[in-house]
């Protein structure tokens, strides 16, 4: 296969509800949005779901703006390849930016898998026909605030509840969700806001005690030490975000126990290719998965559907209804979850038509390529 013209377009979306965690909060989202020709006319999409500042990651949608337009997508069309993992080989010298490279992956396999006349799933090796989906709520005002969100989401049907938390907002509000809602699969997000200090590490040994799936990513990403101290302390499993962001990432927090879960984030491990190759080694390990999320739009949102119908997924992933995020989405028909279940789509490629009208109404800027 040949990719013969691309375009990038920076797009902006207003959430419908304002997001807060330990570290930003935001009330819209810019995602870069990857387009890729080949020369019989097939399209392939991708989403580039970086933050804006330098707060979850290093990258931003600046730098992966400058990435992908000045190495990645030049290195990329003209080339000939057979399977998007020779594709990757184009971009293997480009050292991190794995946001940057997320997208382009994406849009590579899209473009293979219409190319074959099979669903992005199928492409991967996904076998589930539905995949169950949780929600992950921001830091509210007050506490009744979040009970409102939760029994919001519950009650559309959503199984899984992932709470943001951060020092000071903690304990409390985990044990006033716990007490009303007391057999809901809860879990919580720290976006390794937490120290080794003893208050911190008293807080997150007092989480024990509320029946958690998982406490995640309490401390800094390269902390992988301060995990494996906490895991062997406590009976909650850790569960590692940030800290990997490669598969050797991945094989030395196994080495060191500082995980027993892995949430696998399409874009913080630069695509289909690492993340697929993430869960295989997870499995192998028996490390439980689920796929992570960044507040994608419709094409993000839908590869991390397909990524989420391989066998190791276990846990709900994020991959909820674009409602919850978007009054309208840019794919048709948008993803939908209906009492917390998301169909994976059957259909080449995507498996949704992508809105290029709105596309162009909320784009900021264009390049072609």
């Amino acid at each position: 296969m040949r990719v013969v013209s691309a375009r990038m377009h920076r797009v902006r979306q207003q959430l419908v509800h304002e997001f807060r965690t330990s570290s930003h909060q935001k009330s819209y989202l810019e995602h870069l949005l990857i387009e890729l020709h080949d020369a019989d006319g097939r399209v392939g999409w991708g989403e580039v779901a970086s933050p804006s500042g330098p707060y979850y990651c290093a990258e931003t949608t600046d730098t992966c703006w400058q990435i992908t337009s000045q190495y990645l997508l030049p290195a990329l069309i003209g080339t000939d390849w057979e399977h998007p993992e020779q594709a990757v080989e184009n971009w293997r010298r480009v050292r991190g930016n794995e946001f940057a490279k997320s997208g382009v992956d994406a849009a590579v396999w899209t473009l293979w898998a219409a190319a074959q006349g099979m669903s992005l799933s199928a492409a991967l090796g996904g076998t589930r026909r539905e995949v169950v989906a949780g929600v992950s709520l921001g830091i509210e005002p007050t506490i009744d605030d979040l009970l409102e969100q939760v029994r919001l989401h519950t009650d559309a049907g959503y199984p899984r509840v992932k709470l943001k938390i951060a020092p000071g907002w903690d304990v409390e509000p985990v044990q006033a969700v716990r007490k009303e809602f007391a057999d809901l699969d809860l879990h919580v997000d720290a976006n390794g806001a937490y120290s080794e200090s003893t208050e911190h590490l008293a807080a997150l040994t007092a989480l024990d005690d509320y029946g958690l799936t998982m406490i995640e990513q309490p401390f800094a990403p390269r902390n992988l030490l301060g995990h494996a101290r906490l895991q062997a302390t406590i009976d909650t499993p850790i569960c590692l975000d940030e800290s990997v962001e490669t598969v050797h990432d991945l094989e030395t927090a196994i080495e060191l126990g500082s995980l027993r879960v892995l949430n696998i984030k399409v874009s913080r491990m630069g695509g289909l290719t690492p993340a697929r190759a993430a869960h295989d080694r997870a499995v192998q390990d028996g490390i439980k998965v689920w796929c992570g999320g960044m507040h994608e739009f419709g094409i993000g949102r839908a590869a991390n559907v397909a990524i989420s119908s391989l066998p190791g997924f276990s846990l709900p992933s994020d991959v909820s209804a674009s409602a919850k995020y978007y009054a309208r989405d840019i794919i048709s028909p948008e993803v939908v979850a209906d009492r917390g279940v998301v169909r994976v789509p059957t259909g080449a490629g995507l498996g949704h038509e992508v809105d290029t009208a709105l596309i162009a109404e909320h784009s900021i800027e264009s390049i072609s390529f």
